[in-house]
C-alpha cells in the first residue's frame, strides 16, 4: 500500500521534483519511477512524460537538458468523449553510447540505436539504426558517426581541453579564439 502511494506521489509530481532533482539524484528518481537507466548516464532533461517506466536508457547515454520524451499520443484527446478511457501509449528505447540534443523530441514508438547523435531539436519517431547522425523536424538520418567523428577531429575549433581545470580551459580557448579572430 505504502509503494503504491509513493509511486502515485512521484508520478503526480514529477515536474516539481525532476525540476528540483539534479545529477545522480534526478537518475534515481527516475529510477524509482520505473524507468530502466543504464550505467554512466548524464541526464539534463526534465521533460518524461507520464509513463516513465516506459523508457529505457541505456549505458552512457547523455541527454541534454529541454529534450521530451512523450511516452503516450496526447491527440487521444479529440476523441476522448466518446471513448473516454482511451490511452495510446508508446515505449522508447535509446540504446548505449549515444547523445540527445538540446530540445530534441523523442515520440512514442520510438527505437534509437547504439552509437546514435540525435541533433538539437530533432523531431524523432521510429527506428534509428545504429552509428546514425540525426536531424531535423521530421528527424532523418544525414550521415554515419564514423564521418561526424572525422568532422570533429578536423574542425578548426578542436581543442583539448575537457579535462582541463577551468582557468586554463578558459586561457586556452581565449588564446585559440583570439589567434583565429587575427588571422581572419
Amino acid at each position: 500500500m505504502i509503494k503504491k502511494w509513493i509511486f502515485g506521489f512521484l508520478i503526480k509530481n514529477r515536474v516539481i521534483l525532476l525540476h528540483l532533482a539534479f545529477g545522480r539524484f534526478r537518475i534515481r528518481l527516475l529510477r524509482i519511477m520505473g524507468m530502466k537507466i543504464g550505467k554512466n548516464c548524464i541526464i539534463h532533461s526534465k521533460g518524461f512524460s507520464t509513463e516513465p517506466y516506459l523508457i529505457e536508457i541505456g549505458d552512457h547515454v547523455a541527454i541534454a537538458d529541454g529534450s521530451v520524451f512523450l511516452t503516450h499520443d496526447g491527440s487521444v484527446w479529440v476523441i476522448r468523449e466518446k471513448y473516454p478511457d482511451i490511452d495510446v501509449p508508446g515505449a522508447i528505447k535509446i540504446g548505449d553510447n549515444s547523445f540527445i540534443g538540446t530540445g530534441a523530441l523523442i515520440l512514442p514508438g520510438t527505437v534509437i540505436g547504439s552509437n546514435c547523435v540525435i541533433g538539437a531539436g530533432a523531431v524523432v519517431r521510429g527506428a534509428i539504426p545504429d552509428n546514425s547522425v540525426v536531424m531535423g523536424n521530421p528527424a532523418k538520418v544525414v550521415f554515419k558517426v564514423n564521418l561526424m567523428e572525422t568532422m570533429l577531429t578536423r574542425h578548426k575549433n578542436k581543442l583539448m581541453t575537457k579535462n582541463m581545470g577551468e582557468y586554463q580551459k578558459m586561457q586556452a580557448i581565449t588564446a585559440h579564439f583570439n589567434k583565429t579572430s587575427n588571422d581572419n
